[in-house]
């Protein structure tokens, strides 16, 4: 049955049909490499999508996870597990937040949080408005979809009552809408599906300040720039705000699906049992693997890494943009980087592929990168360069057309 070279046709026959998948089998990978089934490499400046955060098959992520499951690989939350505790002091130290429930995705822990946040605005009398920002993605489960923008939420309507969305960055729209209605505003530090858009520091700032004045809570969606990504352990450390609600996933697991909320003494305690649950959320071998992702990313020095490394590339891709006019902006933190074209970007991300590194286009026009933490400095200089050669080749073919 483990047939990669017809892995394409069988997944288009029989699998829902949600993916526009690239022509490539991935079989195996090591670091930042990957290799198909026809036994080409490329470098994975992607990472999963910001999930690889220590590249394929880190050698203490395998460990952790082969030792795990020949002890024990999944018991209910109705015992207590060991691996789960380490996670969760682990985890609540490194975020500043005091509690901790764990999920399988992200998606599950912007749920959570929304549940949190409307039942303890019940609780203290509030209304359970929640507002978000143009641009923003927070999944696609019906509670997340809430959030985003109308077109995105069209056609999946009607979703949940009681959502805002408002200008990005915007402190007077924010202002008006900070209601006793408004139990919470979510926010992304650096929205990631929205083109790599970095929430200006001090709009954080006062997002903290009129959430503490109104009494609404703040949660800030570190799904996709959390756990060390823009160079410091939260994105939020930047600004120097601490949320009242916080939610991890992606690079948590180094590869293996986990999510979390974190959140204040005082907030959590607004579930009681029986409020919210999950059955596979913090199992025994999705906490190892997270428990030996974050032992590396200490040990490694890995998040003041991604900040030198990521400033270094964001630095070349901007002197280079002097010379290709197709580039709008380069932006990002740490390892988080986005160049925004003038033209749609989807065909030059098959061409990156076909030249040997794996990127994606969101927003239309943004290429993104996303590379392990510790992605070799070699692969990152050859992922730029790469990059140049296609963005050129495209440019000159789009002049001579």
């Amino acid at each position: 049955m483990n047939d990669p070279d017809h892995a394409r046709e069988r997944l288009k026959d029989r699998h829902f049909p949600m993916y526009n998948r690239y022509p490539i089998t991935l079989v195996e990978g090591e670091g930042s490499r990957v290799r198909d089934s026809e036994g080409k490499e490329y470098i994975d400046a992607l990472g999963g999508i910001a999930v690889n955060a220590l590249g394929h098959c880190h050698p203490a992520v395998v460990a952790a996870l082969r030792e795990q499951a020949g002890r024990l690989i999944h018991c209910t939350n109705l015992y207590n597990i060991p691996s789960q505790a380490d996670l969760a002091e682990r985890l609540t130290e490194a975020v500043g937040l005091d509690r901790v429930f764990f999920t399988n995705s992200g998606t599950e822990a912007v749920e959570g949080a929304l549940k949190l946040a409307r039942r303890h605005a019940k609780i203290r009398g509030r209304g359970t408005q929640v507002l978000s920002f143009e641009g923003c993605f927070h999944g696609r489960s019906t509670g997340a979809l809430s959030t985003h923008n109308a077109d995105q939420r069209e056609k999946f309507e009607p979703l949940l009552e009681g959502f805002q969305q408002l200008a990005f960055a915007d402190v007077h729209a924010l202002e008006s809408a900070l209601t006793s209605d408004v139990a919470a505003v979510i926010i992304e530090p650096v929205q990631g599906e929205g083109g790599v858009r970095v929430v200006p520091d001090d709009f954080l700032r006062a997002v903290r300040s009129l959430c503490d004045s109104s009494g609404a809570l703040l949660i800030c969606d570190e799904i996709q720039c959390g756990v060390g990504r823009t160079g410091r352990f939260n994105a939020c450390d930047h600004a120097g705000v601490k949320p009242d609600i916080m939610v991890l996933a992606k690079s948590l697991g180094g590869g293996v699906p986990i999510g979390a909320v974190l959140a204040r003494e005082e907030i959590a305690a607004a579930f009681e049992p029986g409020d919210h649950g999950t059955t596979f959320g913090g199992n025994p071998l999705v906490c190892a693997a997270a428990n030996a992702t974050l032992e590396v990313i200490q040990e490694e020095n890995l998040i003041a890494r991604a900040e030198e490394l990521g400033a270094e590339t964001r630095a070349a891709l901007r002197e280079a943009a002097s010379s290709h006019p197709s580039i709008v902006e380069v932006r990002g933190r740490g390892m988080m980087i986005g160049v925004e074209l003038n033209w749609p970007g989807k065909n030059l991300v098959t061409d990156l592929m076909r030249r040997g590194v794996l990127a994606n286009c969101t927003s239309e026009n943004v290429i993104r990168f996303l590379p392990a933490l510790n992605i070799p400095r070699v692969d990152l200089e050859r992922t730029v360069k790469i990059f140049l050669e296609a963005l050129q080749a495209a440019e000159k073919e789009r002049s001579a057309s």
